[in-house]
C-alpha cells in the first residue's frame, strides 16, 4: 500500500511532513471519539497563507506519494542527512500545491 504526504519546506529547512493516508479513517475516528478531526484542507490553507505572507522564506509545499514501509520519521531524516538532495526529490517526484522558490540566484550589491 502506498502512502501520502504533505512536505513543506523553505530556505530555513523542512518544516512539516504530515502523513495524510488514511485520513479519512482518522478523522471518522476523531468523530467518535468526541474531537474535532484536523482538515486537510484547514493544514494546507494556513501553510499557503504562512508562505504568501513570509515570501522571503521561499517555501515549497508538494505531496509526495511513497511505496509501504516509508514513514514520516524516514521523509524527515532524508531532509536531515541531505536536504538538497530531499528537496530536489519530492519537486521531481512530488505534485507541487505551491513554490515561492527563486529560480536565479540573488545579487547582493
Amino acid at each position: 500500500m502506498e502512502r501520502e504526504f504533505v512536505v513543506i519546506w523553505c530556505s530555513e529547512g523542512l518544516e512539516c511532513v504530515e502523513e495524510i493516508t488514511g485520513r479519512d479513517k482518522r478523522a471518522m475516528w476523531a468523530v467518535l471519539k468526541d474531537e474535532e478531526p484536523k482538515a486537510l484542507t484547514d493544514v494546507l490553507k494556513y501553510s499557503i497563507l504562512r508562505a504568501r505572507f513570509n515570501p522571503q522564506r521561499n517555501y515549497e509545499i508538494y505531496t509526495v506519494t511513497a511505496v509501504d514501509g516509508i514513514r514520516k520519521k524516514d521523509i524527515v531524516d532524508m531532509f536531515n542527512n541531505s536536504p538538497q538532495t530531499a528537496a530536489d526529490s519530492i519537486r521531481r517526484l512530488g505534485n507541487k500545491l505551491y513554490s515561492d522558490r527563486l529560480s536565479t540566484e540573488r545579487v547582493i550589491t
